[in-house]
């Protein structure tokens, strides 16, 4: 297995200072969520807390921090009203908690990144994408920029793209399909090898797994109405029911979006898994 992330906060901090903004909590409405985190250093900003006349008035104050000279002081809580003052109109108040991280302070440097992994990925929707090509590669680019953890897996270690969005975890798997007993429990599995052979192993595996624990919430197989039939056939004879083959959907993707292309499947599938997420909306996010 492999993993890259494109920032890690810890190594962003080891030779400069920082001061990591978080919406500690809000009261009316709000345009991010409580734990929307940004960092923000003297020539960078990774992450938002909504953006707007809110952020750049965080950005700015977070950088008066950092051009502070006592930069000991954390756990700055500040109150801002989304009203005339700030030119925003969605009428709540948000707290935001504003903690300075001097460079080089290994235990700050280790809470701020920890802080920054929990407020980023405390809800993520986990997904398992079985397949490297033209359409998973699209897939993974925009689940980059969601709130999802994708475990990506092929049986071809060269597949994998040398930078890849953070939170996504690259396993090569020979064969497969025995990748489906070590998923997460409560993964949402999309499969679309370059095998219609591997296609069906991997939907086979997962069915076994669902009798085992029936821990795996949804089944995704690329492919069309025809190639599902053909899959129906084959697994029958493999002894499972058609109650158990229910449980998986082909073809995947939303209704109504037309288009075979790599970019248009990913968005489609992208959205549904959007759907699917089994999370309450947070009231009052804007």
């Amino acid at each position: 297995m492999n993993r890259e992330a494109p920032l890690r906060p810890s190594d962003s901090l080891q030779h400069q200072s920082g001061v990591l903004v978080t919406i500690d909590s809000f009261e009316g409405s709000s345009p991010r969520e409580v734990g929307a985190w940004m960092l923000v250093l003297a020539d960078a900003v990774h992450g938002t807390v909504g953006g707007g006349n809110l952020e750049f008035q965080a950005i700015a104050h977070a950088r008066v921090l950092l051009a502070a000279q006592d930069m000991a002081r954390t756990d700055e809580l500040r109150r801002y009203p989304l009203g005339p003052s700030l030119g925003q109109c969605c009428g709540g108040v948000v707290h935001l908690k504003f903690i300075s991280i001097p460079a080089g302070d290994a235990i700050k440097i280790e809470a701020a990144t920890a802080m920054i992994h929990w407020a980023g990925g405390r809800n993520l929707l986990q997904i398992a994408l079985f397949g490297g090509g033209h359409v998973g590669k699209a897939l993974v680019h925009v689940l980059g920029s969601l709130p999802c953890a994708v475990h990506w897996i092929d049986s071809r270690d060269e597949i994998f793209p040398s930078d890849v969005p953070a939170y996504v975890q690259c396993e090569h798997s020979a064969p497969v399909h025995a990748a489906v007993n070590d998923l997460a429990a409560g993964s949402h599995v999309l499969i679309m090898s370059f095998s219609h052979a591997e296609d069906l192993d991997v939907v086979a595996q997962c069915l076994l797994r669902l009798r085992a624990k029936n821990d795996l919430p949804f089944i995704g197989l690329i492919g069309s109405k025809t190639k599902w039939a053909t899959f129906r056939h084959r697994l029958e004879e493999r002894g499972f029911s058609a109650q158990e083959m229910a449980r998986i959907t082909c073809p995947i993707g939303l209704d109504g979006i037309a288009g075979k292309e790599p970019e248009v499947i990913a968005v489609s599938v992208a959205a549904q898994l959007l759907q699917l997420r089994a999370l309450a909306p947070v009231a009052g996010v804007h």
